[in-house]
């Protein structure tokens, strides 16, 4: 009798401790935001740093492609407008000596219409120097004319640099976010052309759980619900971690062959989107259960 009352008690005990373990409400797999790095210019990796599992800085270097030739363009640009500063100088300074002469004609005009009205000069001799103005200020401004057109040509100039700019720049691989590099796709002193993926990265510091809930389930569930989420862990237990409810779909679709049984994939569920603060053990693929809390829970 005291055998079978202590099988018996055990049994409960068992019972007691499996029913307060609460169901999880969906099932699913974690997956991060990811980055897919292209090259943007044309030319042979003189440097390229990323190697899976590392970690890269938003906006920090990671390779080189090859920028000689923008280079050489580049200090060609800087030679031309460097020669076109001194046309610009050389017409400055003939506008300056036809200045100069325009002054002095106009002294001279005034000492001859002074001259003239004591009749000590004649009028050929006043409209030889108001010829002589008028020569003058037809040559400035075809010398300022040329000036307007070395400003075209410096305005053009300047394009061509930032342009030249601009495809350096494009040469320069940075990481687009601060995260892991989870595959490489080229080696250094490989051929690339625009458009070609160099590697593969996400920011694993926030992980999303996307589960699959039916129709009877999806009125319960609002963006930004608390969440639950559930992740195997050591001698079998499950680890329980913090999520918040970021995304639900707007349509329904089939259970992925991947998540559910063979019976549940003919079943049209929506997808929730549980974002999940990444202590380091989440890792994109993992499978994890959620229980959404609600107001009756």
């Amino acid at each position: 009798m005291k055998k079978a009352a202590l099988l018996l008690s055990i049994t409960c005990l068992a019972l007691s401790c499996g029913t307060d373990r609460q169901k999880s409400d969906a099932y699913g797999n974690f997956e991060a935001v990811e980055y897919i790095v292209s090259a943007e210019a044309q030319g042979t990796l003189t440097e390229f740093l990323p190697e899976e599992g590392i970690t890269g800085m938003a906006g920090s270097y990671a390779g080189c492609i090859d920028t000689t030739q923008l280079f050489l363009k580049k200090q060609q640009l800087m030679a031309q407008k460097k020669g076109l500063t001194a046309r610009w100088k050389a017409v400055n300074a003939q506008l300056d000596v036809l200045s100069e002469q325009k002054n002095i004609l106009l002294q001279e005009k005034n000492r001859i219409e002074k001259l003239l009205e004591g009749n000590a000069a004649t009028p050929k001799q006043l409209d030889d120097v108001e010829g002589n103005i008028k020569v003058l200020d037809k040559q400035s401004a075809s010398v300022s004319l040329q000036k307007e057109n070395l400003a075209a040509e410096n305005d053009a100039l300047n394009v061509q640099i930032a342009q030249v700019n601009e495809q350096i720049r494009k040469s320069l691989i940075r990481y687009p976010v601060t995260g892991t590099v989870l595959e490489k796709y080229a080696e250094k002193s490989e051929l690339v052309i625009p458009g070609k993926p160099l590697f593969r990265m996400a920011s694993l510091d926030t992980m999303f759980l996307r589960v699959y809930v039916d129709g009877s389930q999806l009125p319960a569930i609002q963006l930004n619900q608390k969440a639950e989420v559930l992740v195997d862990s050591e001698n079998g237990r499950l680890k329980k971690l913090p999520g918040r409810v970021c995304w639900i779909a707007s349509q329904a679709e089939f259970t992925p062959k991947t998540i559910q049984t063979r019976k549940e994939r003919i079943n049209l569920v929506y997808a929730v989107k549980i974002s999940v603060p990444n202590d380091g053990s989440l890792k994109i693929g993992m499978p994890g259960e959620a229980i959404f809390f609600t107001k009756e829970k």
